[in-house]
């Protein structure tokens, strides 16, 4: 039996399945210390327990993002606020090439908060 977290990713259609699966696994090997938590029907991602981003997709753009938990610390170029006031996003197009080196950076800056 799969947990909510599996069945979340499995129901995408895609392209945007395949992106958020490559997101999910690059996340979790980003850093032993971070683990997934699936809270408010989406899979989060904690680092020793602390919640650092999550994954979802944006309803007006129909594009999976990288929502940062506490993205109101950092400043990183293509994050977006929005209406947040806590959290930014990096929305990722899933018919182009996953950015991965942007991602990667983005993690590392967002990561040394919490280390």
């Amino acid at each position: 039996m799969l947990n909510p977290a599996d069945n979340w990713f499995l129901s995408q259609e895609e392209p945007i399945k395949s992106c958020l699966q490559f997101l999910r696994q690059y996340i979790l090997d980003m850093d032993k210390g971070i683990t997934e938590k699936w809270a408010y029907s989406m899979p989060f991602f904690c680092y020793k327990g602390k919640r650092v981003c999550y994954l979802w997709i944006h309803k007006k753009y129909r594009q999976p993002y990288i929502g940062i938990v506490d993205g109101h610390l950092i400043s990183y170029p293509g994050l977006i606020a929005e209406k947040r006031a806590r959290m930014k996003i990096f929305l990722i197009d899933p018919e182009r090439n996953i950015p991965v080196r942007k991602i990667h950076l983005l993690l590392k800056q967002v990561l040394k908060n919490y280390k």
